[in-house]
């Protein structure tokens, strides 16, 4: 093992740049040992070594594949003994274009990765927080603003994040027994290369394009790390982390 067995061990997908990288280190920063986890090695290598503490891994993954998922957890176990949380973090986006111009292949990407990845990983991290000494363990789904209002033309991408909530709940339920615990939060414009455009004008409801407001990434992994910290008799269910004045409430 690359730690004692009190170490809390972290899994985070999507660790090698955006909300990822920051939850990685605000999660290091709280003293996790952090399992980062995402498609290319090099930026997890890169994402590992700005890490404080030791002992903290990279591990290349294809959450859409449940041999690759399986190689990942086999991993973590093998090299820290347990795993205490899993951030499913790993998303992508369909490009924006009219619905009945979607592509099926970009709809069937956005899926296999965004929920079908989610439910792999947090399959596997259930079954190792089912049985491990002492059992128990948490995890936090990514889900979005997208969980709740959609942008226009994103309709993959919407229609996975509001699956993510119902898996969410479902684990949350059905975790109980063994001390796992499920939580959601939902990410509106942190500013990362992914909402970089958001600066530059995106469409809007009303058919303008508008620049939106963003927020810090660190606010999203603070409270990542906040989650994370409760004991496992409370649980963060649902979460928003937004920046103020996007247009998400009201009218915008």
């Amino acid at each position: 093992m690359t730690e004692s067995n009190n170490a809390r061990v972290a899994v985070i997908t999507g660790a090698g740049s955006g909300i990822g990288l920051a939850a990685a280190q605000a999660l290091a920063a709280d003293g996790w040992t952090v399992v980062a986890a995402g498609r290319r090695e090099q930026p997890l290598v890169d994402a590992v070594a700005r890490l404080d503490g030791a002992g903290h891994l990279p591990h290349p993954v294809d959450v859409s594949e449940s041999a690759s998922v399986a190689a990942l957890f086999s991993a973590t176990v093998a090299a820290c003994g347990r795993v205490d949380l899993l951030f499913n973090n790993a998303g992508i986006a369909a490009p924006p274009v009219p619905f009945d111009k979607l592509d099926e292949q970009a709809w069937r990407q956005v899926v296999d990765t965004n929920l079908t990845g989610s439910f792999l990983c947090a399959q596997a991290a259930f079954a190792q927080m089912k049985s491990q000494s002492p059992p128990g363990g948490r995890i936090i789904n990514n889900g979005s603003i997208s969980a709740h209002t959609p942008r226009p033309n994103s309709a993959p991408y919407t229609a996975t994040k509001h699956a993510i909530t119902g898996l969410t709940r479902s684990l949350a339920l059905d975790g109980r027994p063994w001390s796992i615990a499920c939580g959601q939060i939902d990410i509106g414009n942190a500013s990362t290369d992914m909402v970089e455009r958001m600066k530059s004008g995106v469409p809007q409801a009303d058919g303008s394009i508008r620049a939106e407001p963003t927020m810090d990434v660190s606010h999203v992994a603070a409270a990542v790390a906040y989650m994370a910290s409760l004991p496992l008799d409370a649980n963060v269910l649902d979460m928003t982390v937004m920046a103020t004045s996007m247009p998400h409430v009201g009218r915008g």
